[in-house]
This record gives C-alpha cells, structure tokens and sequence, in this order.
C-alpha cells in the first residue's frame, strides 16, 4: 500500500497526460501528493522528502506551463518530471538522508533500526530507485531525439525501471534479514 502511495502522484500524472491537458495532469498530481502529505501527517507519520518534493515539482511545473510557456511537448514534461524526482533522490543521498529511510522507519520495529545494515540497506536501496529514475530520463531522452523510436520503447523501459526498483525495494530487506540471521547463527556456532 505505501509503495502505491508513493508513486501515486507520478502514476497519476502519466495517466492524466493520455487524456487531459498538461495544466490538468500536473495540478492534479500536485494536489495527490498534497493530500497523501496531509494524510500521512494526519494518521501520526511525517512529511517525507520524495512525497513534499512531489508536490513541489509538480506544482512549480504547473505553474511555470501555465504562466511562462505553454508550449511545452508531453515527452519534454515528462522529461522535466523525470529530471525533477531524480534531483530529489540525488538531494536525498547528498545530504545522508536516503529518501527511502523516512519510509522504512515507519514500517519496521525499533529492533530492526538498530540492525547495523539498515542504514547501508536504505542507502542500498535509493541507489537502486535513482537508476531506476537515470533510466526512466534517459528513455523520455530517446523519445525526444530518436524522432523515429516508437513512443511504446520509452514507456516498456520506463515500466521496465520501475517495477525493477520495486522488486528490488522489496526483495532486498529479505535479502538483508535472511544475511543478517545466517551471520548470527554463525556467530553462536563458533
């Protein structure tokens, strides 16, 4: 569920872009992010970086294409969207808070905090979310200056990215328990 959430507003935004315009697709993913901020406020969690940085970008996007320039393509928006969100999860890792630790903290125990690679776990995974978001810019970059690549190309890897960081998002704390758990037994063996 909280993955979902996460990934709401962008999901939202792509899906809006097939139907709607540019103004309608990025104030209303703005406004989901808002409110998934607010409710995660609102049930005792706290204002995560990826989730206010959402609304962020999807606000100052919708209000420099409403405002300045208009003309902007649905592959360029969507390059600006993909540039935005890895800047965030670039800012995140530069400042030695992995966006993915906000969440993590939330949904583990005060005894699997302590782990010693939860920390390097989170970097771990971030890292793997801000490939998955160079990939995703690089396939809006092939769309925009490969004229003849089919539009599917950029979307199956865009696709292809995400749901690999999702795999790996869930795949990889197991990974990191089962490891933990083998070097304890270990331990008590010798």
């Amino acid at each position: 569920m909280a993955t979902f959430l996460i990934l709401a507003p962008f999901g939202t935004f792509a899906l809006l872009m097939l139907i709607a315009s540019a103004t309608i697709s990025l104030f209303a993913a703005a406004a989901l992010a808002l409110g998934i901020v607010v409710w995660d406020v609102a049930r005792g969690g706290s204002v995560k970086m990826l989730a206010a940085g959402s609304v962020l970008l999807f606000a100052t996007i919708g209000g420099y294409v409403t405002m300045i320039d208009g003309s902007w393509s649905r592959t360029t928006l969507h390059l600006a969207v993909d540039l935005g969100v890895l800047a965030i999860a670039l800012l995140s890792l530069a400042i030695r808070a992995p966006f993915t630790l906000q969440y993590a903290r939330e949904q583990v125990d005060a005894e699997t905090m302590k782990l010693p690679g939860f920390l390097a776990a989170n970097y771990v995974i971030t890292w793997a979310w801000t490939f998955a978001f160079v990939l995703m810019l690089l396939a809006d970059m092939l769309v925009i200056f490969v004229p003849g690549l089919p539009l599917w190309i950029g979307f199956a890897i865009a696709f292809a990215a995400r749901n690999a960081a999702l795999y790996f998002t869930r795949w990889y704390p197991q990974y990191r328990r089962a490891k933990h758990a083998a070097e304890q037994a270990a331990l008590l063996k010798s």
